[in-house]
């Protein structure tokens, strides 16, 4: 027996009317490349995102084909979301920090038809077009008056004359909630990136568990920055989950500094943001030098790689801002765990409590995970036992964008996310590491970013590393890779004392070395590989 319930589909477009219709008002501001900013409402982005669709199907583009976007964080980059997604075609958001031979594989692999761009992105475009053949038509994201004089992209021309050349006289059509809407790829560090494909129905129901007050907790009450990239997991959901909840949504464009960014927190009142660790440390120097406070900002979470314990801790005592420590991959759309205490651990020590925040947090409904042993068989829940970790739900990827392979899914439907993991009683998960970056020393396994995150509490440290090197007694030793904090000096013994009886001493590193920079993938993760390029054939003293 069914249910008797209406079978309305999800849609993603259905989040943008029903932000036009409900929170009609409500802003979105956005820092524009070419300077300036641009200040709209919900209605006005609806209409605009209508025009957009109209101009797509005039242009010849279908339901399935892809449309591809080199852009910052701004409203025309919103509009593309919807206008693209809502017509049926599906938006191919395209990380410009790639090298230019993974953009070529990329946009010729998704078969672009058209491609969207930003002023900053104009020398790169016009280099990647002669080798990027299914790209029809080229459209600069701005206004005509910015346009080249001369150029030699095919068919190039401004946003704003393709949507002035349509009306907003456009009803979303209806179609099956499993179509496609969204496409991004991994950033690839040991092959070629893979694509993940989202449909209306798993980016929609990502949207409402974001928004859990467990999970992210977006609210009407909220003013939403996400400094996370839009061409980066789609922002990690949240261009969807403030329409879809109200929000006032706030874009950076291009100013990823920390004066730009302050500027932008100050201004419109934010309260709520997102982005990786690198963002945050790099604001903190800036507050710190300043003596700085914030106005409106509360909250914000840290995500695509480990935060620092030390962050966090300076985050709440020096700023009052407190940093939501979660996880997930472009594999899960993104979110898969985020780090809210239980009703049962409010009575813990302050120490306790932020010992468990550290950890990468518990699951929100729509994903379901467990870690399993090399023999397959799962490991329990005790917070020590720690195995490859396994995720499925109904937004996780279960095989990549034409790739004519079975993906990476278990036998019994299961995702290998590649991490090693435990989970605590309460359910808290930790990422202990890359399963290729645990260091194997003498039959025990040493946790790298545990190691990571002491390395950084050091207050000369700015940025560290650790990976394994060869050691002909113990297989593998640790070695710690340190970036200095401008200004301020420590030495290698120095930084090996300050080990001493925080860790078991077989996972205190054997060395140290000092570099001017480490290496980062194009999401702003550590690259390891380089790493292990660049330190091959190291003997330890």
């Amino acid at each position: 027996m069914l249910g008797l319930m209406m079978a309305d589909q999800l849609r993603v477009a259905g989040i943008l009317e029903h932000a036009a219709t409900w929170h009609a008002d409500t802003e979105v501001v956005s820092r524009l490349p070419e300077g300036g900013l641009h200040r709209y409402t919900y209605a006005g982005a609806n209409q605009r995102s209508k025009q957009l669709a109209k101009a797509l199907l005039r242009a010849g583009i279908n339901p399935g084909d892809r449309v591809g976007t080199l852009a910052w964080n701004t409203h025309r980059h919103f509009e593309l979301y919807y206008g693209v997604a809502g017509l049926g075609a599906v938006c191919h958001t395209i990380n410009p920090r790639l090298f230019p031979e993974q953009l070529v594989y990329i946009i010729n692999h998704a078969e672009d038809r058209l491609l969207f761009f930003d002023l900053t992105f104009l020398p790169l475009v016009e280099r990647l077009a002669p080798v990027c053949p299914t790209v029809e038509k080229w459209v600069l994201m701005t206004g005509p008056e910015h346009l080249p004089a001369r150029s030699a992209l095919p068919g190039l021309c401004s946003y704003e004359d393709l949507l002035a050349a349509e009306d907003a006289d456009y009803e979303w059509p209806s179609f099956d909630e499993n179509t496609a809407c969204s496409l991004c790829y991994t950033s690839g560090t040991t092959d070629q990136p893979k694509g993940v494909l989202y449909s209306h129905r798993s980016t929609l129901l990502h949207a409402l568990g974001i928004s859990l007050p467990d999970s992210l907790g977006c609210s009407a009450l909220d003013v939403i920055m996400p400094v996370v990239p839009m061409f980066h997991v789609n922002a990690w959901g949240l261009p969807y989950a403030a329409p879809l909840n109200g929000a006032k949504l706030v874009l950076p464009g291009a100013g990823m500094d920390s004066a730009s960014l302050y500027e932008l927190f100050e201004t419109e009142g934010v309260t709520f943001s997102a982005g990786v660790p690198t963002i945050w440390l790099a604001l903190l120097q800036f507050m710190r030098e300043g003596s700085r406070q914030f106005r409106t900002l509360r909250r914000t979470v840290v995500g695509g790689s480990s935060c620092p314990p030390a962050l966090m801790k300076a985050f709440v005592e020096e700023l009052n801002v407190t940093i939501t420590h979660a996880w997930g991959m472009t594999e899960t759309s993104p979110l898969g765990t985020a780090g809210r205490l239980k009703g049962s651990q409010l009575a813990l020590s302050p120490e306790k409590k932020a010992a468990v925040l550290a950890k990468q947090g518990r699951v929100v409904f729509g994903v379901d995970m467990k870690i399993v042993g090399d023999d397959g068989q799962e490991l329990p829940h005790d917070g020590t036992a720690f195995g490859d970790l396994l995720v499925r739900g109904p937004w996780v990827v279960r095989d990549y964008f034409r790739s004519g392979s079975p993906g990476e899914l278990t036998a019994d439907g299961w995702f290998r996310t590649g991490d090693v993991a435990t989970i605590d009683p309460d359910g808290f998960m930790q990422i202990t590491d890359r399963s290729k970056d645990v260091i194997k020393s003498g039959g025990e396994w040493i946790s790298s970013i545990d190691l990571e995150n002491l390395a950084v509490a050091h207050p000369a440290v700015a940025e560290a590393a650790v990976i394994g090197v060869p050691s002909a007694k113990w297989s593998e030793r640790p070695l710690l890779v340190v970036v200095r904090r401008p200004g301020m000096d420590v030495s290698a013994q120095e930084l090996l004392d300050f080990f001493r009886g925080k860790v078991a001493r077989f996972c205190e590193p054997d060395a140290v070395e000092f570099v001017e920079q480490l290496p980062h993938t194009a999401t702003g993760k550590l690259l390891k590989t380089q790493l292990r390029k660049d330190f091959a054939g190291y003997e330890l003293p």
